[in-house]
């Protein structure tokens, strides 16, 4: 028999994508064995493959696998009083304290906000209200931004850590088994609540502590040490050291730093609108006839586009998704994307995005540290004004986006404080830089790609402004601390070294290691 190799891959036709038998019976001829020489086989990896106008599965399979061990291990240990301050409980706060608490370390997970299911009702308040707690929204509370943003798990940062790890613990606390096969993982904001509920279970099992409604505003230091934290209701917490997890929308968190005589400095980022397209048009551009087939997925899209040297993307793309309110100042207007598992809605939206470079914004007037979080507050506040309110979003039709006009009626949505018919361009440019010109441009070119991308029955809703941090936090590449302030470890997509749950989850992981062999020496 000829030595088999320990991977193999196959295409299959989507009326075999179910149908185990089927895949099975052709293994023998992939492999050039007889039937009764089969390993056992087990999937590792599925994807859809709709180039060439032909549409299939792409499998990924491995050879000789017996029984799949159980996910997630080591699990967390018992630990004692909290050694360790994580502020922060999103993917890189929440899975620093894991880590540490797999190596035995004691933490608390302090948040601004409230935990997953009274977080529910502001949200609410958002959607129905246009009301904003500046502590508790669609960005601050329980498991971050990525709670109720759709829980994507796709990264290409597989350099940065242990991807699998994290998918397996995800899957152990209740995400859907497909996330360990998917190309592209997903588990809904339906479902994610429960995921996080469950991970901050077994942490307080183990002996991690949390707490909510516990704003950090300043440092509390011995010199050049910092030996725990001051919370808005004049309280301290000491602890050997402190994990900045803040998210990408705390921007107070960067002042603050600043005052402390932490380094910072701006970095690049991205800006722009949503745009929304009927889930049934992008299903047809992307799969052709075989659109209605039931084995096919909710369709999605990846599109990148070079203008004038600034790159312009598409950015968290939501299938069969929604458009909310993600502002985080009641006089700001922010949008954002998110699907449910079940990716059911009648609509398709993804960010649209320009980026935009710190030379940029000096061209622009806007100078410093914070230059970026200046831009960003401007263009929100423009984009609050010109929706009318309530958090309604200013919106445009692509083609008359593309024409350079406003629209007076537009197509229907999935943005639930609902949209004002304005010429976004206005919004757009309102701080001075070229953001329109360079959408234009690119979704010419990104019609050429999706025929059919650029429609009547598309709108472009704004503003898109929370991708990533403008602002990054210093630390020192092996230690992980900051150079000014030691024991104080930047980590996540708020200090600049992630963008997205998988990344900052394996972010926090990294700096939990960094903490458990500083104690170790």
């Amino acid at each position: 028999m000829p030595k088999l190799p320990e991977e193999v891959s196959i295409d299959v036709g989507l009326d075999e994508a179910q149908d185990a038998a089927a895949q099975n019976a052709r293994f023998p001829c992939v492999l050039s064995v007889a039937e009764a020489e089969l390993p056992e086989v087990v999937l590792r990896k599925r994807s859809v493959d709709a180039r060439k106008g032909s549409v299939r599965f792409h499998l990924l399979l491995e050879l000789g696998a017996h029984d799949t061990p159980e996910l997630g291990l080591p699990h967390p240990r018992p630990v004692g009083e909290p050694r360790v301050l994580i502020v922060g409980d999103g993917p890189a706060g929440l899975f620093c304290a894991y880590e540490l608490a797999r190596h035995g370390v004691g933490s608390r997970v302090l948040d601004r906000g409230k935990p997953v299911q009274p977080r529910r009702h502001d949200l609410k308040g958002l959607n129905r209200h246009g009301t904003v707690d500046p502590d508790s929204n669609y960005c601050f509370g329980e498991g971050g931004a990525g709670t109720y943003s759709d829980g994507k798990l796709y990264t290409r940062a597989h350099k940065r850590g242990n991807v699998r790890d994290v998918i397996e613990i995800l899957a152990r606390h209740g995400a859907p088994s497909e996330i360990l096969t998917d190309a592209r993982p997903h588990i809904g904001s339906n479902r994610l609540p429960q995921v996080v509920s469950s991970l901050r279970t077994e942490l307080e099992t183990a002996g991690v502590q949390f707490q909510f409604g516990a704003k950090v505003v300043d440092l509390v230091r011995d010199g050049a040490r910092v030996r725990g934290v001051r919370l808005a209701d004049g309280s301290e917490l000491e602890a050997e050291c402190v994990v900045l997890a803040t998210g990408h929308s705390a921007a107070d968190v960067y002042t603050m730093l600043a005052e402390n005589g932490v380094e910072l400095i701006a970095k690049s980022f991205a800006l722009g609108a949503r745009i929304e397209h009927p889930q049934s048009l992008i299903n047809e551009i992307q799969y052709g006839a075989a659109a209605k087939h039931p084995a096919l997925p909710t369709a999605a899209y990846r599109l990148a586009h070079t203008v004038e040297d600034r790159g312009v993307f598409s950015f968290c793309m939501c299938p069969g998704g929604f458009i909310v309110p993600a502002s985080t100042e009641p006089d700001a207007l922010v949008v954002n994307g998110m699907s449910l598992s079940r990716r059911s809605s009648k609509y398709a939206n993804s960010g649209l995005v320009v980026g935009v470079e710190p030379a940029d914004l000096a061209r622009a007037g806007f100078t410093g540290t914070l230059a970026g979080v200046e831009l960003q507050r401007r263009i929100e506040r423009a984009a609050f004004a010109a929706g009318g309110g309530g958090l309604r979003a200013p919106a445009t039709r692509v083609t008359d986006f593309i024409a350079g006009r406003g629209s007076s009626t537009l197509p229907s949505t999935s943005y639930l404080p609902g949209v004002t018919g304005v010429n976004l361009a206005d919004v757009l440019d309102s701080a001075g830089l070229q953001f329109a010109k360079r959408l234009r441009t690119a979704l010419k070119a990104f019609d050429r790609t999706l025929r059919g991308y650029v429609t009547a029955e598309a709108a472009l809703i704004g503003i898109e402004s929370r991708t990533s941090s403008p602002v990054r936090v210093l630390r020192d590449p092996e230690s992980l601390q900051t150079p000014a302030v030691s024991g104080l470890y930047p980590a996540g997509e708020g200090a600049g070294y992630a963008g997205g749950i998988m990344s900052a989850a394996m972010d926090g992981m990294r700096i939990a290691r960094a903490i458990v062999e500083s104690g170790s020496r």
